[in-house]
């Protein structure tokens, strides 16, 4: 028996169109995005599982709701899962923090493990923090499937510390797009990821959509 822990990254929201840095803004779905939460309920509604812990944030907590509404599943909601603040860019574009801000925007890209947005947070802070939920799941249940309802990077960096993957290479290694599934087994060797990034519970027109 193994415990699956399964990650779900929120629907998709304007400044994942746009590409504009949304780490601590607290902006809703789009219209798409709900479309997407509601695929993602109805594609693993009869799924047997055993908790959902879900980011704080409105883009997490909307994903996560038709699913648990229609289980009648309470979230548990964790701070560490919420997303890395961008601090001084958020709401900004990359080619805007490239302008104003060069020095630290190419020592970020660089090594984002060590090196946070101006203002914001390093890589292994979200490693730190994240860590102590997967702790506790891990500590709860051996067994069983797990649903985590996160954010692009802060899903990264969680997959980077279980699969041995360097913090700072989460940027370069692993893609994450909107209500995207990544699926990690625990078992007696360890972590095994099984699946990264899937998106075939969306409806053709919804798993075509731009942005990041």
């Amino acid at each position: 028996m193994t415990l699956n822990l399964y990650f779900l990254r929120h629907g998709e929201t304007e400044s994942s169109l746009t590409g504009t840095y949304c780490g601590a803004l607290d902006v809703e779905l789009s219209a798409e995005g709900r479309q997407m939460a509601e695929d993602f309920k109805a594609a693993y509604q009869s799924f047997p599982w055993e908790a959902v812990y879900v980011s704080p944030m409105l883009r997490t907590v909307a994903t996560a709701k038709p699913l648990c509404d229609a289980m009648g599943l309470k979230m548990q909601l964790r701070e560490g899962l919420r997303e890395i603040a961008y601090g001084d860019w958020e709401g900004k574009t990359p080619a805007e923090v490239e302008t104003s801000d060069r020095d630290n925007y190419i020592r970020w890209l660089s090594d984002p493990g060590w090196n946070g947005p101006t203002g914001g947070e390093k890589g292994i802070d979200i490693a730190r923090r994240s860590a102590l939920v997967l702790e506790e799941i891990e500590q709860k249940y051996q067994t069983g499937n797990v649903l985590i309802v996160s954010h692009k990077a802060t899903i990264r960096i969680m997959l980077c510390e279980l699969l041995g993957i360097d913090v700072g290479r989460f940027r370069d290694r692993i893609g994450m797009l909107v209500a995207s599934i990544s699926v990690v087994e625990i078992g007696a060797r360890g972590p095994l990821l099984k699946i990264l990034g899937d998106r075939a519970h969306l409806r053709a027109s919804l798993r075509d959509r731009p942005g990041s």
